[in-house]
């Protein structure tokens, strides 16, 4: 039976090799097409009595990355759709039993009597993994492309093809939890260190060390399948499992704050999947699986961090038509912090970079950034000395503006000063040629308004990253009133060539990502005035889903710029766009006490030298307070409602003001950029979440107690009515 998913071929010694190699794709996915021809390979294997075992490996650059997610989403469909015809115990009893088929097809891999194995290279992640773990044996490449992993806990999943009874068969119980919590993606070495795979070797060699296995007479049974099996931690009622299971749940409610129903279901899986047989233990996950599926946390981190995240990846926001960029030379100039960390990125994306400071030295200070970053990854084996010299063999550095001239685009990451990077504009556009795009790296001064010291406004855009480079994914590109498609396009481009996730946004005081964070900022810096104590204005923060508290979130983005930020507002919109309790709190911390955040290790917090504690809240934060409350008068679900609806409001009044005009980038930046709980799947998932009739009242509740901030604006006023939401929204009339 032909089968365009799969090749497959039997050798002389009756070793078969199934090659996977989807037609039209760049990596292949699970698909139900997929699951029907991998089901006929393993019945033609298991009845043929001249194949001896098979092979599964790649035809591609990868493994695979795992299902296709839309077809759980399309199961999500049909189960409404089954609901409301037949009754939702028929829709449940359908949904279940379609959720776990590749769970019983990976099953009657394992069982069917001939040995698999799987030989990989690249990324092999999610339900491709878990294909492997059903392999009796496994051979990863050594390739530093090769990564191994389950991370179906980062968009409200979790591996339901077995991957929690495998992994917890395989490893010491509390390393397979942190394992499947984390959701990391594993090198080759470190899985064979870990007894996730058997063998490691050159690509080239991977696919013969497994046949090898299987003429040498590889077992056909998994050891959970032997009678005398027994689980690297021993049982889960004894001695052993008692030091385990009090501390995995007390971790995982520190870590979660019950906000993610996968995690909490993951360790039910575990926990009661151990005390099994495989068959009823993987019957357990199935069952935990088709309930997480149907969880609105699940569905609203997959349409975001997957669906959405992937389809802005690949350009969804170009303009049509523009051509394809040809981007070969970057400028940055501005050798700090973030110029350092933008050239780093760039160079690591293989692009030529020109790093241009005021002098020599300040020049090779940015460069030096790149050295040392390369160095540490060298020091962790993750990567080799040839790799860093090459990489700085791509970044000049120099105080020569014109080195520019053969730019293609050209970004400015200089001090936050009108006059400054008016004077900088003005030197690069004397020296760079007609074709080139200027970006800014602006993080809170109106594109427009910097475009007016160009002589070529349209080519003129924002590039906003977030700090530190390296680590942050997120990029905000600003659209300028004269921004011109071929500098969109370009920056677009530009983004996806260092591989991160952009938004598109118009311009405005703050933009997008600012402005929520301000608004974060702002209601802790409101509830420390009140008399909340600092500590629970940090705990209850991330109670709510934010991963740092906005007082520690201060401390590193400098208190000394909210401070500035606050008095530049004030002097440009006017006095009424201030919170004088703010203005009072930032003035006092910054001028009378000189404590500018992690930068002088004095802010909201004090924070000892390297090695000699960790950081703790600053006491004299107590006298800030005229009237301290006391903590057990205080509701804390007002405080984490207070903490997400602040900021969702300003995301709103973003799409009334037609800054953002697609609610997939408003969602995709509230998590990537300033972490908005990614378990609502962001601001606007959010309230449509919620509902908007609800959210209005719950703000509208708010706004009674604390003042207008939280007032719905009345785009929000409108949809309550209407029983509107964000995604059901016309984006075209949405942007008009």
């Amino acid at each position: 039976m032909p089968q365009p998913n799969f090749r497959f071929d039997v050798d002389a010694e009756g070793v078969a090799l199934a090659t996977w190699d989807m037609p039209g794709r760049s990596m292949n996915v699970i698909t139900p097409e997929v699951m029907a021809e991998l089901s006929e390979i393993v019945e033609r294997v298991s009845s043929d009595p001249g194949i001896k075992g098979c092979v599964i490996t790649s035809g591609k650059e990868s493994f695979s990355g795992g299902a296709d997610l839309t077809m759980l989403q399309g199961l999500g469909a049909e189960f409404g759709r089954l609901a409301k015809a037949e009754g939702e115990e028929k829709a449940m009893g359908f949904f279940f039993e379609e959720s776990r088929k590749l769970s019983l097809l990976y099953r009657r891999l394992e069982t069917c009597g001939k040995p698999f194995a799987a030989a990989v290279h690249g990324t092999c992640l999610g339900g491709a993994f878990e294909l492997a773990l059903a392999c009796h044996y496994r051979v990863l490449s050594s390739d530093d492309a090769t990564r191994v992993g389950l991370p179906e806990i980062k968009v409200g999943l979790f591996p339901g093809a077995g991957g929690t009874q495998r992994v917890s068969r395989l490893m010491q119980t509390g390393d397979a939890l942190q394992m499947l919590f984390r959701g990391d993606q594993i090198r080759a070495l470190l899985a064979k260190n870990m007894g996730l795979a058997h063998e490691v070797g050159k690509r080239d060699e991977i696919v013969g060390k497994a046949k090898a296995w299987i003429e040498a007479g590889g077992s056909a049974v998994a050891p959970w399948d032997l009678p005398k099996f027994k689980a690297p931690s021993g049982k889960v009622y004894s001695p052993g499992g008692m030091m385990i299971w009090p501390p995995a749940n007390a971790i995982y409610r520190r870590e979660t704050h019950d906000n993610y129903p996968a995690a909490k279901a993951i360790l039910q899986s575990v926990y009661e999947g151990l005390q099994l047989p495989m068959d009823l233990a993987l019957k357990v996950e199935s069952r935990y699986f088709a309930n997480i599926l149907r969880s609105k946390e699940a569905a609203a981190m997959i349409r975001t961090l997957f669906l959405s995240k992937g389809e802005l990846e690949k350009g969804a926001r170009r303009p049509a038509g523009a051509p394809a960029s040809n981007l070969r030379t970057i400028g940055v100039v501005g050798a700090g912090f973030m110029g350092a960390g933008i050239a780093y990125v760039t160079a690591q994306a293989g692009m030529k970079v020109i790093l241009v400071d005021r002098d020599q030295e300040a020049a090779d200070k940015g460069k030096a950034y790149s050295q040392q970053l390369v160095t540490d990854q060298i020091n962790k084996g993750r990567a080799k000395s040839a790799d860093r010299d090459a990489l700085l063999a791509r970044i000049e550095a120099t105080p020569d503006y014109g080195a520019l001239a053969a730019c293609d685009l050209v970004i400015e990451a200089v001090f936050e000063d009108p006059k400054v990077k008016d004077e900088v504009i003005r030197k690069v556009e004397a020296a760079i040629g007609p074709d080139c795009v200027f970006a800014s790296n602006t993080s809170t001064l109106p594109i427009s308004g910097l475009a007016r010291s160009s002589a070529r406004p349209a080519q003129f855009v924002g590039i906003h990253f977030f700090s530190p480079v390296e680590k942050m994914m997120l990029v905000e590109i600003i659209k300028g009133r004269d921004t011109g498609d071929a500098a969109l396009a370009a920056a677009l481009d530009y983004v996806r060539a260092i591989r991160k996730t952009p938004i598109v946004v118009n311009d405005a005081r703050g933009f997008f990502a600012n402005r929520c964070v301000g608004a974060y900022l702002l209601e802790g810096h409101l509830m420390l005035a009140e008399g909340v104590p600092a500590a629970m204005i940090e705990n209850v923060a991330r109670m709510a889903g934010m991963p740092v508290g906005p007082l520690s979130l201060n401390d590193e983005v400098g208190i000394d710029l909210a401070l500035r930020i606050v008095k530049a507002t004030k002097a440009q919109v006017g006095e009424a766009a201030v919170d004088p309790n703010q203005e009072r709190i930032l003035t006092a911390m910054v001028e009378r006490e000189g404590r500018l955040g992690r930068k002088n290790a004095k802010g909201f917090y004090d924070y000892p030298p390297k090695g000699q504690g960790s950081k703790r809240l600053w006491p004299g934060l107590l006298e800030l307070q005229p009237e301290p409350l006391d903590p057990d008068r205080i509701d804390v679900a007002e405080l984490k409602h207070r903490f997400l609806v602040v900021q969702a409001l300003e995301a709103a009044r973003t799409v009334e003001e037609g800054v953002v005009t697609d609610p997939r980038e408003a969602d995709v930046g509230s998590i990537l950029g300033f972490g908005f709980a990614p378990f609502t799947g962001g601001a606007l998932s959010y309230i449509d979440g919620m509902g908007a009739r609800a959210f209005v009242a719950l703000a509208g509740a708010l706004e009674a107690r604390h003042g207008p901030r939280f007032a719905p604006n009345r785009l929000l006023l409108d949809m309550a009515e209407s029983g509107g939401s964000f995604y059901g929204r016309d984006p075209v009339k949405a942007a008009a």
